[in-house]
């Protein structure tokens, strides 16, 4: 009979990462694999979640924000996941209503479920501290777009359609084995379609296990405001926004 070693109790795990598991005989131990197939089922649950678009209403709502809906060219979740390209485009009408606004707003701000419609869960917590572009430093922010089986690139076109000078994509993250609910914030200055991804600055892992809401906030914020200083974003735009925590450099004697 082979007994089953139980993984090794620590005080201080700083991974979810799957080491240290133990075994029983050649055989990880029953709870690992139990673990394994719950987070599992738990990231294709996240991928296949619909979106619930008027509870994200509401909850914006709740915070003064209008809103405006859209969708992409992918018709429904199967075509969304075989065909990364529709996702990636308005629908005709979509579009339409888009380019009839007129806004020309400083921001635009995506709010889309990519693969994981879980993760903008966090969403409001970040756009609560971002209202501070509006209310502190006058910018002009478009309704907020809550977007439909779209990928990143949607924004490029929302953010053409509407004139801004910036987009802000909030999108639901390629769900990992301990983070079913990670978001990503993709900021692009100018955006118009075909803009690559060397053209964005990202924040990613979005979640109360990960980076704060809280502390994304910040760190967009700061991007957003050099994004418009140097009216550029991508690889040209370096986050320095931790350097005042780490203090003075301090030449060794």
């Amino acid at each position: 009979m082979t007994e089953e070693v139980t993984r090794p109790q620590s005080h201080g795990i700083v991974t979810p990462a799957r080491i240290g598991l133990g075994r029983t005989g050649a055989s990880l131990p029953t709870r690992a694999v139990l673990d394994f197939a719950l987070d599992h089922a738990r990231a294709r649950d996240a991928v296949h979640r619909p979106l619930d678009v008027g509870q994200v209403e509401g909850q914006l709502l709740g915070l003064g924000f209008s809103t405006l809906r859209v969708t992409s060219q992918a018709a429904d979740r199967q075509a969304y996941l075989a065909r990364p390209d529709l996702g990636a485009r308005l629908s005709a009408s979509s579009r339409d209503g888009l380019s009839s606004l007129g806004v020309a707003p400083d921001l635009a701000i995506v709010l889309a479920d990519g693969l994981s419609s879980q993760a903008l869960d966090h969403a409001p917590y970040v756009l609560q501290d971002l209202k501070a572009l509006q209310a502190d430093h006058g910018w002009h922010l478009a309704p907020v777009v809550i977007a439909s089986q779209a990928r990143v690139a949607l924004g490029d076109e929302i953010g053409a359609c509407l004139g801004a000078s910036m987009v802000l994509v909030l999108i639901g993250e390629r769900p990992g084995m301990s983070s079913p609910d990670s978001l990503g914030a993709y900021l692009t200055w100018q955006p118009k379609i075909g803009r690559t991804n060397a053209e964005r600055n990202c924040v990613s892992n979005i979640r109360p296990q990960g980076l704060p809401p809280e502390a994304a906030a910040r760190t967009l914020l700061w991007l957003l405001q050099e994004a418009r200083r140097q009216e550029r974003t991508g690889i040209g735009l370096k986050d320095l926004s931790g350097l005042k925590t780490i203090g003075p450099f301090t030449a060794l004697p």
